[in-house]
């Protein structure tokens, strides 16, 4: 029997994705969201209870991809990230152990991880597992944590079967650091980041797919859903002094495909994300990596996927930025960071 999902947040990038795959796969799937889409089966918010009950009817498994974003701490207060992020989780949660749904996959972030990312300039670089202890640095990740301590918590008190599934970068968008924007080419930053903190977004629905069939035997899981990195734990060190000289080793066609373009590998890697559990437990086969990406440049095709393509680009806010960043910053509401 075919299992009926709802998807949250399917006016989104990831959300958009899952609605795309499903229906094209025939699998009955509802997409909901807060804004009406192509992709959007039925309007209203994640919070609202009886809206949420009335979705899960029928339902055999969640994809709970609905989220205020790092990008929206700009605009968004503390309390707003608390209400949509962890509010709105529980109230899918209950719904959900309720309904005896038998998957309910959350999709989390790297971003979660913190300060843990961050270890001090003359360290190695961070090998990034999912036992690394997370160190919250703003509101965004201190309340994807706390929605992840709710998924546990169903699990363990409800026995409602919950993975959780932490995605690294996969968004189209210009970065939102400066430095970086002005240091490389959009599409040269982006592949950098294949080494150690992207992941393709085709890759990304792979997982979720996967984890809606794993979630009964599991339990309960985290794992960190990233491109598989060329790199090491015994490289950590060399990583943070020149990822380059290791990369001649590991994808040596690099360097002519980088040389032909005019982009350059960056100086240093603060951490890499190991997707070795997701591959292991979940039987996830990311087909998106570096040399993958280098291999399709090399015959002048792009770089990314039909989906992502297909897709695009999506605004975070419903307004243009007031400065020269690609997202709106300084408004009356926007929560300091922190």
């Amino acid at each position: 029997m075919a299992t009926n999902v709802l998807v949250t947040g399917s006016a989104g990038h990831l959300g958009e994705a899952l609605m795309r795959t499903l229906r094209a796969q025939g699998r009955p799937a509802i997409g909901i969201d807060i804004k009406p889409s192509p992709y959007t089966d039925r309007v209203g918010s994640i919070c609202d209870a009886a809206f949420v009950g009335a979705c899960l009817a029928g339902v055999d498994a969640v994809l709970h991809t609905a989220t205020l974003h790092k990008p929206h701490v700009e605009t968004h207060s503390r309390q707003q990230f608390v209400d949509t992020n962890v509010s709105g989780t529980l109230t899918l949660l209950e719904a959900a152990a309720r309904a005896g749904v038998g998957a309910f996959i959350y999709t989390s972030t790297t971003s979660a991880f913190g300060a843990a990312l961050s270890p001090p300039a003359d360290a190695p670089a961070a090998w990034i597992t999912e036992d690394v202890v997370p160190v919250s640095k703003n509101i965004y990740g201190a309340t994807k944590l706390a929605a992840e301590d709710l998924c546990q918590l169903f699990h363990r008190l409800q026995r409602l079967p919950c993975l959780v599934l932490r995605t690294s970068r996969f968004f189209p968008e210009d970065d939102d650091a400066a430095d970086a924007r002005a240091a490389y080419v959009d599409a040269n930053l982006k592949l950098n980041e294949f080494l150690h903190r992207r992941v393709e977004i085709e890759d990304v629905v792979g997982a979720h797919l996967l984890a809606i069939e794993r979630a009964p035997a599991i339990g309960f899981g985290r794992y960190i859903i990233s491109a598989t990195t060329p790199f090491l734990p015994s490289d950590a060190a060399a990583l943070r002094r020149d990822p380059g000289a290791v990369l001649r080793e590991r994808v040596p066609q690099y360097e002519a495909e980088y040389a032909r373009r005019g982009w350059r590998m960056t100086d240093s890697l603060d951490r890499v994300y190991d997707n070795r559990r997701a591959r292991h437990e979940l039987g996830w086969q990311p087909r998106w990596d570096f040399a993958a990406l280098i291999a399709r440049l090399a015959r002048d095709e792009d770089p990314r996927s039909a989906m992502a393509r297909a897709i695009g680009r999506k605004p975070y806010h419903d307004r243009a930025p007031a400065g020269p960043g690609p997202y709106p910053v300084g408004t009356a509401h926007a929560s300091p960071r922190s």
